[in-house]
């Protein structure tokens, strides 16, 4: 069985070389984007719009509320489900987005790990709110490696990375002891543009983002219910438009500071996947007909005799 991921930096256009790969070869689209997991969070995750899917088959999309939590191996386990059934129908899963490190646990698999545990998780929240910051820099204390690995504002990511340290008392336990996944042929296709071009379509995404409703977005949120202390408001785009919500940013300084992030998080993203060796590159954006036809021309062409 045969299994595609696209990946590349935010921007790159990976949604639609996916939907052009699953035209052509009969697949369906499992997403690898942990902000696309969330329901109502559309425009500042550029989450494809129903109606431009083609009517190919979304799996893991808009399937949490803004107060869910997950986790990578969640995703790990709950991807795996539907990879299997898309297979079992002779179809091609096609895995697309920009989530390393959820990509890493699908594929690599994750040590076993404790459960969560909700009182731990009540008093790192509490000393988290006291002194922000506080639990990237105990966790580089106790983990420096994991510490290292975690940006210093990703608040989520440190607090679990701290509650298994605390619960098992010891290092986290090493990729080696992960059950990767097993029956698929996977071929891997990254999208790698130019970077000055990036950065200019970067820009006008996201101006196009705040002048398509983005802050209309986060207001009906707000309005729904949610408190924006929920994890996927800090996402790029949805915390600048909370802090203007606020008052504490103008529009532009709003609109400018997710340039300059976004930015920021494309290089991120760049090199994590850089140190993957087996993604076949293909230089330049997931929309444009050479990049298309690439892609189409590579290893996966073999999937038309699969």
């Amino acid at each position: 069985m045969f299994l595609a991921t696209v990946v590349g930096p935010t921007g790159s256009g990976k949604s639609t070389l996916a939907l052009c790969l699953a035209q052509a070869f009969g697949g369906e689209i499992v997403n690898c984007d942990s902000l696309q997991l969330y329901r109502g969070f559309d425009i500042g995750t550029a989450k494809t719009p129903p109606g431009d899917r083609r009517g190919i088959p979304h799996h893991l999309f808009d399937v949490l509320t803004p107060q869910e939590s997950y986790s990578a191996g969640e995703y790990a386990r709950e991807a795996r489900k539907v990879i299997a059934e898309i297979a079992g129908r002779g179809r091609l899963p096609i895995v697309v987005g920009g989530t390393g490190f959820y990509l890493r646990a699908l594929l690599d698999g994750l040590p076993a790990l404790p459960g969560r545990d909700e009182r731990l998780r009540e008093r790192l929240r509490e000393r988290e709110r006291l002194r922000p910051g506080n639990l990237h820099r105990l966790l580089t204390r106790l983990e420096p490696s994991s510490a290292a690995r975690i940006h210093r504002h990703d608040v989520q990511k440190s607090m679990r990375a701290l509650e298994v340290r605390l619960l098992t008392r010891h290092a986290l336990p090493p990729p080696a002891e992960a059950d990767a996944l097993e029956g698929y042929a996977v071929i891997k296709l990254g999208l790698d543009p130019d970077r000055a071009a990036l950065q200019q379509r970067l820009e006008v995404r996201t101006r196009a983002m705040f002048t398509k409703g983005l802050i209309e977005e986060v207001q009906g949120l707000l309005a729904a219910g949610a408190t924006g202390s929920e994890k996927p408001f800090e996402a790029l785009g949805y915390k600048q438009a909370l802090l203007h919500l606020s008052g504490a940013l103008t529009l532009e300084q709003a609109v400018e500071s997710t340039i300059i992030e976004t930015r920021q998080y494309a290089k991120r993203q760049r090199t994590w996947f850089r140190r993957d060796s087996e993604i076949r590159w293909l230089h330049g954006f997931g929309d444009d007909s050479e990049i298309l036809a690439q892609a189409t021309q590579t290893d996966i062409s073999a999937l038309r005799g699969a």
